[in-house]
């Protein structure tokens, strides 16, 4: 099969508002290219029509490899709704190629990840949740799905939330401290159902009334008397106070205005 390109405009730019097309930019006197080639080619095939391929020869289209910037081949660009949306240069292991492609192509599952992510930044977990779940349907390991699914279950069914990270393998360092913070509040809300596990010490009264807050969603009175716990009983349930702010800054996210609020006192607090 051919994968040279003969129309630039009708095989690329237009046949990318339909189906995602992968550009191979070579040359045959390209040593590289000629390693990388046939491993296009060959998870082409494998795609059955999810994208194409088009391989581009710099020597005979020179002015396409202009106008795209191609400095050193081989160079790969994929192409969405006619623009380029992610790309490599070198000839990568195949390997390498297959989860850049994982990365890169667009997928049912990528756009209701976006959906589920914008609904939740409008707090509106109702429409999330079913999106995660259909996500988790197919990829039951997602780590994005999952986290997200947690962050919405944590105080409604904190074992279903915890069960979701733990363990899981998370890449990428936001994914690692979320899921951190899904075990803090599953363990807070768990303790706000059974008060009679709260240590008798001084500063319970006001713990128990920042757990009543936090199972009320009401993160700024939870806060507040979090970091009152921190100011005069700061050990109370093993550092439990400070865990808790920590848990909730990173659910609410550095932006959020009860962040912004409270994360000033909740760091004075501490010294």
């Amino acid at each position: 099969m051919s994968y040279e390109v003969t129309n630039f405009q009708q095989e690329v730019l237009e046949a990318s508002r339909r189906t995602p097309v992968v550009v191979d930019f070579w040359a045959p006197w390209c040593g590289p290219c000629r390693m990388l080639g046939p491993v296009l080619e060959r998870l082409a095939a494998e795609a059955n029509g999810d994208w194409t391929l088009v391989k581009v020869n710099t020597d005979q289209h020179p002015e396409v490899s202009m106008q795209y910037g191609i400095r050193g081949i081989p160079a790969v660009k994929l192409f969405v709704d006619g623009e380029v949306v992610d790309e490599f240069t070198g000839a990568l292991p195949e390997y390498a190629v297959r989860q850049w492609l994982e990365k890169a192509l667009p997928s049912e599952n990528k756009r209701r990840l976006e959906q589920a992510e914008a609904a939740l930044e409008a707090g509106d977990p109702d429409t999330a949740e079913p999106l995660l779940r259909a996500v988790l349907a197919e990829e039951p390991t997602n780590p994005k799905a999952k986290v997200l699914l947690a962050r919405i279950l944590v105080f409604r069914d904190p074992d279903q939330a915890e069960a979701l990270v733990d363990g899981a393998d998370f890449a990428g360092p936001g994914y690692v401290q979320m899921a951190e913070a899904v075990k803090t509040l599953a363990r807070l809300t768990r303790l706000q159902q059974h008060p009679d596990d709260l240590p008798d010490e001084p500063g319970r009264d006001t713990y128990r009334a920042a757990l009543d807050a936090l199972a009320e969603r009401d993160f700024d009175t939870a806060l507040a008397r979090f970091i009152e716990v921190i100011q005069q009983h700061r050990y109370y349930d093993d550092d439990g106070a400070r865990k808790a702010c920590i848990a909730l800054f990173t659910l609410l996210g550095p932006t959020h205005e009860i962040t912004r609020k409270h994360r000033r006192t909740f760091d004075m607090s501490l010294y």
